[in-house]
């Protein structure tokens, strides 16, 4: 189910995005769109493309996840239209990452776009990634 409201859709993104830190995908499978042309840019690599490219990347970066949870969202910016609506925020969670026995705080930053579609706002598109801070030049470059 799509919902009606944009801020809603918002907020199911921030619950599932709770959700993954605990290991569980479900919630951004239910927020994501119907349709094929949905991606997903994990802090892990690679992206995503169509239900079962997006649903794998989801499920990969559950698996790394456990004993977490979001603690906060800044929002950067909030744009929306009649069809179409973007966020991009900084996300911070604190979680044990790939078996860890001790829980790590990190940031993400994080655009999301959303689509109206018949059934209401849904995500199309996700892309997160841990370079929050202000990099040098050279940080680029692979060695």
């Amino acid at each position: 189910m799509g919902y009606e409201n944009l801020a809603d859709a918002i907020s199911a993104s921030h619950s599932a995005t709770d959700r993954i830190m605990r290991g569980d995908s479900g919630g951004f499978k239910d927020l994501y769109s119907r349709s094929g042309d949905i991606t997903l840019g994990n802090p892990f690599g690679g992206f995503g493309r169509g239900r079962e490219g997006v649903f794998e990347q989801l499920d990969r970066a559950a698996s790394y996840f456990s004993d977490g949870r979001a603690m906060e969202f800044e929002q950067i910016a909030k744009t929306a239209a009649d069809e179409f609506a973007y966020t991009v925020e900084i996300e911070r969670v604190e979680v044990k990452v790939a078996g860890r026995a001790e829980q790590s705080e990190f940031a993400a930053r994080v655009t999301s776009v959303y689509r109206r579609e018949q059934d209401g706002w849904r995500l199309i598109h996700r892309h997160a990634d841990p370079r929050v801070s202000r990099q040098t030049a050279d940080s680029v470059l692979q060695t």
